[in-house]
C-alpha cells in the first residue's frame, strides 16, 4: 500500500584496506546559466535478481556541498553510479566511472530484532558541490546489468519565504522490509516477529525507491512547474526552527510516522501563520521515537497512536478510517477556491487504498471539500478532502486519499483512475501551492 521516493549521489574515494578501482572526480558542474539538459534514460529498466546489487546512502539529507558515503553490494564484478535530480524534469547531475563490486557481509540484528548494514564498507564518497536543493535518486548499474535506486536530499539552509516539500523517510523506513524485518512483519511475514525498531543504515526493499517515485515524485514535479519558491527537506529534518519563516509545509502521499519532535515543530509553525498541506491520506499515525539513524516503534508499549493521547485531526484536520478502500472520489465543493479551473466531479478509483474522514479532534470551522462513499471490507464509510483555518491564518487542506499524487499520473496510477484525474488534481495541488505561497492563506 505504499509507494517512495528517492534522492542519490555518489562520488568516487577508496577505503582503507579496500582495494577497489576509484572512479575519477566528478565532471565540473555546468555554469548556472546552463541548466543541464533533461535525462530520459533515468528509469531502472532490469531491476535483476535479488541482492545481486543495493546499496544505502550514510545521510539522509545533505546541505549543498556536502559529502556523503555510499554503501554498495554486488555480486557483479563491476558497478557504476550515477545521480539524477527528480524535479519538474529529471537531469542527470554526476556519474561515477567503473567501481570495483564486492558482495557485503549479511546483515546483522541489533536490539530490537532490528536489521543494519552499518558494517559494510564504505564503496564511495559523493561530494555534492553545484549540485541543487531537491529530491535525488541515485541509480546503481552493475555489471551484469541489475540495477537499484538509492535516495537522498539535499535540503534546504532556509525555509524562510519557501513552500517546503518533505520526503516522508520515517514512513519509507517503517515500511521498508530490507533484511527480512520491517515495522509489520518478520521473516514468516507475521505481526508477531516484526522488529521493534528499524535503522536506516540498510537499503530500501524492492527498487530501492518505490514510496517515492508512486507517491511523491509526481507532487514534486507540480511543485517546481508551479513557479513558487520552494525549500527541500525529509521527515528525518524537523527539528526545531527547521521551519522559521516557512510560507507552507507540503506533506506528500504517505506520512504516516510522526515522533513528538515532528509534530511539534509542525504545529508550531501552523501556529505561526505557516499553511499546511497533506497530499495523502493515514499522515501522523503512529507516535515514533527517532534517534539518530533509528527508528524506534513496538506497536504496543511505547509506540502508539497519536489519537489515543492527542488525536491527528486537531492538526491535519481529519484522520486516518479505512483500508482497504477502493471508491470514486465526488467533490463536494466544486466552487471552493482549490478547485478552481479545474474539471470533472466524480474521478473513479481515486479514494483509496487508504482513506480519511471527519473525526473527533477536528477543527470546528472545518470545510468538507469532497465526500466519497467508501465500502471498506464490508463496513459502510466514507473519505473526506478537508480545509481549514488556524487561529493564526494558516490555511490546512488534506487529501484524505493516498492516490491524490498518484492520480497526478491519470490512468497510469491504476486501479481504475481516468486520465481526467491527472488535470484536476494537477490543477487543484497547483491552486494550494499558488496561494499557500502568498502567506496564511487564510488572511488572503
Amino acid at each position: 500500500m505504499l509507494r517512495t521516493i528517492v534522492v542519490i549521489f555518489v562520488m568516487a574515494a577508496g577505503c582503507a584496506g579496500n582495494a577497489m578501482v576509484t572512479p575519477p572526480s566528478a565532471p565540473a558542474p555546468p555554469p548556472a546559466e546552463a541548466a543541464p539538459p533533461p535525462a530520459a534514460d533515468w528509469q531502472i529498466t532490469e531491476q535483476g535478481a535479488e541482492h545481486e546489487i543495493e546499496g544505502f546512502a550514510d545521510r539522509v539529507s545533505v546541505l549543498p556541498g556536502e559529502r556523503f558515503r555510499l554503501r554498495v553490494s554486488t555480486t557483479a564484478p563491476r558497478f557504476t553510479a550515477t545521480a539524477f535530480r527528480m524535479g519538474a524534469t529529471v537531469t542527470r547531475v554526476w556519474a561515477s566511472g567503473e567501481v570495483r563490486g564486492e558482495e557485503q557481509p549479511p546483515p546483522r540484528a541489533a536490539a530490537g530484532d532490528m536489521v543494519t548494514a552499518a558494517h559494510w564498507k564504505p564503496s564511495l564518497e559523493v561530494a555534492t558541490d553545484g549540485w541543487p536543493e531537491g529530491a535525488y535518486l541515485l541509480r546503481l548499474d552493475a555489471s551484469s546489468g541489475a540495477q537499484r535506486y538509492v535516495p537522498i536530499t539535499v535540503r534546504s539552509a532556509s525555509a524562510r519565504g519557501k513552500v517546503v516539500l518533505v520526503n516522508a523517510v520515517t514512513t519509507w523506513q517503517a515500511y521498508n522490509r530490507w533484511g527480512g524485518r520491517s515495522l509489520y512483519k518478520g521473516p514468516d511475514l507475521v505481526f508477531g516477529s516484526r522488529s521493534l525498531a528499524v535503522s536506516f543504515d540498510r537499503p530500501y526493499d524492492f527498487n530501492g525507491a518505490r514510496q517515492f517515485l508512486e507517491l511523491e515524485k509526481d507532487a514534486i514535479q507540480v511543485a517546481e512547474r508551479s513557479g513558487v519558491r520552494l525549500a527541500y527537506l525529509t521527515s528525518h529534518d524537523l527539528r526545531p526552527g527547521i521551519l522559521d519563516g516557512a510560507r507552507a509545509v507540503i506533506s506528500m502521499g504517505h506520512d504516516e510516522y510522526w515522533s513528538p519532535e515532528m509534530r511539534a515543530v509542525v504545529t508550531k509553525a501552523r501556529d505561526r501563520g505557516t499553511n499546511l498541506a497533506f497530499l495523502g491520506a493515514n499522515a501522523v499515525y503512529w507516535r515514533i521515537q527517532l534517534k539518530d539513524r533509528v527508528l524506534e516503534c513496538d506497536k504496543v508499549k511505547r509506540c502508539l497512536h497519536w489519537r489515543d493521547s492527542k488525536p491527528e485531526s486537531s492538526l491535519v484536520g481529519q484522520m486516518y478510517d479505512c483500508f482497504p478502500a477502493e471508491a470514486t472520489y465526488i467533490v463536494r465543493r466544486p466552487r471552493h477556491w482549490i478547485f478552481q479551473g479545474t474539471r470533472g466531479r466524480r474521478f473513479p478509483g481515486m479514494a483509496g487504498v487508504e482513506t480519511d474522514k471527519v473525526s473527533r479532534g477536528s477543527p470546528r470551522d472545518l470545510e468538507v471539500l469532497a465526500e466519497s462513499p467508501v465500502n471498506c471490507a464490508g463496513r459502510r464509510t466514507v473519505s473526506h478532502s478537508t480545509y481549514y483555518v488556524a487561529r493564526s491564518g494558516a490555511g490546512v487542506f488534506s487529501a484524505g486519499t493516498m492516490r491524490w499524487v498518484c492520480g497526478m499520473a491519470g490512468r497510469h496510477c491504476g486501479h481504475g483512475v481516468p486520465d481526467a484525474a491527472a488535470p484536476f488534481t494537477r490543477r487543484a495541488t497547483t491552486n494550494i501551492l499558488t496561494r499557500f505561497a502568498k502567506g496564511p492563506a487564510g488572511r488572503l
